[in-house]
């Protein structure tokens, strides 16, 4: 994981657990005259510890962060490819928008100097599958490469479609999550102008605040998350050290608006429905959810509508919070972190915290682990993506205790 609350999967969950923020202002561009002026910034993070000078410039940004969150995935999974094994390991690496740095700076250059001014790197580093191509050619796996680029959902349904990939044999192992890197004039601005982002620039920290009364739109963030999946007889003739098992996996469509999720949750509590019947599980099993939980006054409020539809009496005793509190929205990185979270979360027995909820909402009323991380005894969790085109996708992880 890479992300503004930190580069590394341990300093990350770390910090989560603490209940820090990773928002502050924007250091990325002149925010002179933008209505959002914070982020959440990977700070400190420089590619050529993981890519050769000459090939930095070659990358968009979220290539760069895929492969340094890649890079962590693989040293934690102690995975190695060789020629034998190859074939077998694939990889499939989201994002919602690509390469808009890169895209932003080459239509300079052809405003300002003329086509022959555009790099001829341009198209290969901006476009979606790209992350996933250069850490293929990078590692060598030769095995199913794909990616999707289905908005704020589109990492959720990497992992989900690289899951049913092993499922059906076609691969041993697949290197599976997203990546965006989206903190650009053109993407903070664009947000800004459909009125989707917080405006509170004067305490940045305390703007992303799912679930409370007074949230006013998303923080948005930049970061990968990359998982390591394998089939469970791969994983145990390797030795591997097995953090989690995934087991469900649910798609759906609200089928309603181009932005805004249907007016009842229906897509949220058909997707998680799904996803548990996928992981053969009934709704009371679930001992943690991580939401969507977005910061907006809407989507906040449909998603505890659906988490209540879809779990009933039990609804109110399961923990559910949302670490884009910490870490802003990820946007087609957020469904790769936040698995990543959610597997950790099992691991350790802990629910992060929902940070900033401070004013109750009465349309939210959950229990939204507030504030504090806490002990939390659970077999499985769900993670919920939810994206523009009322495109979604869950996912259910169950506790690895060996067989």
């Amino acid at each position: 994981m890479v992300c503004a609350c930190g580069i590394g999967t341990e300093e990350v969950w770390k910090n989560l657990v603490a209940g820090k923020s990773g928002i502050a202002p924007i250091t990325q561009f002149d925010t002179a005259g933008f209505d959002c002026t914070f982020a959440g910034e990977v700070k400190g993070f420089d590619p050529f510890q993981w890519i050769e000078k000459k090939e930095v410039k070659k990358m968009a940004r979220f290539i760069h962060l895929a492969i340094a969150a890649t890079d962590f995935a693989m040293k934690m999974a102690a995975l190695e490819i060789t020629e034998k094994n190859a074939d077998a390991v694939g990889v499939y690496i989201a994002s919602g928008i690509g390469g808009f740095d890169v895209i932003e700076r080459e239509h300079s250059k052809l405003i300002h100097g003329g086509p022959g001014k555009i790099s001829p790197f341009f198209i290969p580093s901006a476009i979606i599958n790209l992350a996933a191509g250069q850490v293929s050619i990078r590692l060598g796996a030769k095995g199913p490469n794909s990616a999707t680029a289905t908005a704020c959902s589109a990492s959720a349904h990497a992992i989900g479609d690289a899951f049913k990939i092993i499922q059906r044999g076609d691969a041993d192992v697949m290197l599976a999550g997203g990546s965006e890197a989206a903190i650009t004039p053109m993407g903070v601005g664009g947000f800004a102008a459909m009125k989707a982002l917080s405006t509170r620039n004067d305490e940045p920290a305390r703007a992303s605040r799912p679930f409370d009364a007074q949230r006013d739109g998303f923080v948005i963030g930049e970061g990968s998350g990359m998982l390591i999946l394998e089939s469970l007889e791969y994983a145990q003739r390797r030795g591997a050290n097995i953090l989690a098992e995934i087991v469900g996996y649910g798609m759906s469509a609200d089928a309603y608006h181009m932005t805004q999720p249907s007016e009842d949750g229906d897509g949220a509590y058909r997707v998680m429905r799904a996803s548990l019947k996928d992981a053969g599980i009934v709704p009371e099993q679930v001992g943690y959810v991580n939401a969507h939980g977005t910061s907006t006054p809407i989507g906040d409020a449909l998603e505890t509508l659906a988490i209540k539809r879809t779990f009933g009496d039990a609804a109110k005793k399961i923990p559910v919070s949302s670490t884009k509190s910490m870490t802003g929205h990820v946007l087609g990185g957020a469904g790769g972190l936040e698995a990543g979270i959610s597997v950790l979360a099992l691991r350790d027995q802990v629910a992060p915290p929902t940070i900033n909820y401070e004013n109750p909402d009465p349309a939210c009323d959950l229990d939204y682990v507030p504030n504090e991380a806490r002990k939390v005894s659970m077999q499985y969790a769900l993670s919920n993506s939810f994206g523009f085109g009322g495109t979604n996708a869950s996912l259910v992880f169950k506790l690895w205790e060996g067989r």
